[in-house]
């Protein structure tokens, strides 16, 4: 790994990103229980405003994903399937979490090594 500060700090908007659109993909999940299952369609939805800034949120995330991937040196399937998890409610979670020890590990081992000279 090139730069070390730079992917923990990927790794940091990473960790926050896939919190957010964990949560925000639980209450999309609340939404279209509301909508489609209970009397409260349409203007009685109170979280009819939620699925457009979750798209919003979602695409922040997907940018997150492969700022991350490109730091730590993901193939393009692993960043794919990543970017996917944040899609299934309560993967995103565990995906998040095995992906952070991932990197926290291959991020201490990279600097246990010493610093490296960008050519």
């Amino acid at each position: 790994m090139r730069d070390v500060d730079a992917a923990r700090k990927a790794l940091t908007f990473f960790k926050v990103m896939a919190f957010v659109v964990g949560v925000g993909l639980l209450v999309l999940v609340v939404e279209l229980v509301l909508e489609y299952f209970t009397a409260m369609s349409g203007p009685n939805n109170p979280l009819r405003w939620w699925p457009q800034p979750h798209g919003f949120i979602y695409m922040v995330y997907l940018v997150a994903t492969a700022n991350l991937g490109f730091k730590v040196g993901w193939s393009l399937p692993k960043m794919v399937g990543v970017m996917l998890a944040g899609c299934v409610p309560f993967l995103s979670f565990w995906v998040e979490r095995k992906m952070a020890t991932d990197v926290e590990a291959r991020l201490a081992a990279s600097s246990a090594e010493g610093p490296s000279v960008a050519a």
